[in-house]
């Protein structure tokens, strides 16, 4: 025997989705848009490095010929050549290679150790301003005060 099973209707519309019966669903977005929770220390580190460049830049047009790389540490990467042995006995905060090799200039910055030695984000701004004004200082060959005139002030 046959039974004529009825289909029921489909809605209209389509439901509307609630929060679950304990009111802890969805509640929206846990923080602001404007507050970048999807930074990287990493990334804000190179953020730092590429301010500083473009506010010397601003005063040293040549700069935009310059390779500014930021490394975790030093001697894993381009700045591994025959003088990384020579500064063995200190770490350095950064670099400077003279174009070579179908390079151009580069000023490398090492991410790693300038964090270990500040506590702040501000703090780490001002010394890797410093490091970068210190390495363009020695790529032009002049003194870092001539370089950018605030230098060791901040």
């Amino acid at each position: 025997m046959l039974m004529d099973s009825p289909v029921p209707p489909r809605p209209s519309e389509p439901r509307l989705r609630r929060r679950d019966r304990h009111g802890r669903g969805m509640r929206g977005p846990i923080a602001p848009p404007q507050v970048p929770l999807s930074v990287t220390r990493a990334e804000a580190f190179v953020d730092l490095v590429y301010d500083s460049r473009d506010r010397l830049e601003r005063r040293w047009p040549q700069l935009s010929q310059v390779d500014f790389l930021v490394l975790e540490v030093p001697g894993f990467g381009p700045d591994d050549g025959p003088d990384a042995a020579a500064e063995a006995e200190t770490v350095p905060l950064g670099r400077m290679l003279p174009a070579a090799g179908g390079h151009r200039d580069r000023i490398v910055i090492y991410r790693r150790p300038v964090e270990i030695r500040t506590k702040g984000r501000d703090e780490r701004a001002l010394l890797v301003h410093e490091v970068v004004v210190e390495q363009v200082a020695e790529l032009l060959g002049l003194a870092p005060e001539s370089v950018d005139p605030r230098y060791g002030q901040e």
